[in-house]
């Protein structure tokens, strides 16, 4: 990759995840209202993988990975993909788009967290003032009576808290990873790794299983779309990013999906947003900029001089 083109390419990687992600949240919901979630996911992950590996065939790219290689991307298909979307859509049978998008919002505070416990890395002081503003955030959000008085919504928290940790994890561990130099083939073998264990996941809940041709017309273009912008777009934005720039500020784009999907929601499946989420989201979106912030941190640093 030319590093004259680097700046540009991280630009519109960033507006990828920022926007694209953001939209997922609504075309999930629409298609898990008639399709079983891991049968929804395994189908967008495998078709996504292989056209993906059709677009890198027709750039010359080769498909060949080492066994170390194709481990690697088992592992992240699964942390990412197979548990971390897979049971993220499960969790959207249970909670609103819009909600789950900002339950979402604390992953660069996971990931913080993660870093310090699994790496030893030190918590700034702003990051520790990010870390009680995030906290406070999650309470508000969760605690509302409209959550607490449904049982099945407690079970969808708890399922997109146990994603953040999957993604927390996958996002620290790329790093470090072996993993195919092409950003198309990494995402593919991803993608379709993730798909076929899905495809398994499905099987073992016992899901039903029906043909593209059968969905309804909002399913079948909510599928196109995910594919094509949430999964090969979007996700290949994901692996190039979290490459050159630091995985708590991949994270960053939990700062604009929460309020795509808000809107989203709000426009096209009529969720209702509570003032007490609004509240929320402000805290929690402060608490995600100070754990992030460079300039914050000097100017604290300073101060306390």
């Amino acid at each position: 990759m030319n590093k004259k083109n680097r700046p540009t390419l991280i630009i519109l990687a960033f507006i990828s995840i920022y926007v694209v992600w953001g939209s997922t949240y609504l075309l999930n919901k629409i298609a898990v209202t008639e399709l079983s979630p891991f049968f929804l996911a395994s189908i967008r992950f495998i078709m996504a993988g292989l056209l993906i590996f059709v677009i890198a065939r027709a750039l010359g790219q080769s498909l060949k990975v080492t066994k170390k290689q194709f481990l690697n991307t088992l592992l992240l298909g699964f942390l990412f993909l197979s548990y971390g979307n897979g049971v993220a859509v499960w969790a959207l049978k249970y909670i609103d788009s819009g909600f789950a998008a900002l339950e979402v919002s604390a992953q660069p505070l996971v990931i913080l967290i993660m870093m310090y416990i699994l790496q030893g890395k030190k918590i700034q002081p702003m990051s520790i003032l990010g870390v009680v503003l995030g906290v406070i955030g999650i309470y508000l959000l969760v605690s509302q009576q409209e959550i607490l008085s449904n049982e099945n919504s407690i079970i969808g928290v708890i399922m997109m808290f146990s994603v953040m940790i999957s993604w927390g994890y996958g996002s620290l561990y790329v790093k470090k990873a072996d993993l195919p130099q092409n950003y198309f083939v990494n995402t593919g073998y991803q993608m379709l790794n993730a798909g076929i264990l899905l495809c398994f996941m499905s099987l073992a809940f016992q899901e039903k299983w029906s043909w593209p041709n059968l969905w309804q017309t909002d399913t079948q273009w909510s599928m196109v779309l995910l594919i094509i912008f949430g999964s090969i777009v979007a996700f290949t934005s994901f692996n190039f990013l979290l490459k050159h720039v630091s995985p708590e500020k991949v994270a960053t784009n939990t700062y604009v999906n929460p309020i795509v999907a808000l809107f989203l929601g709000w426009l096209f499946l009529n969720e209702k947003i509570t003032p007490q989420s609004i509240i929320a989201a402000i805290i929690l979106l402060a608490g995600v900029y100070f754990i992030n912030t460079k300039k914050k941190l000097a100017l604290f640093e300073r101060f306390k001089k």
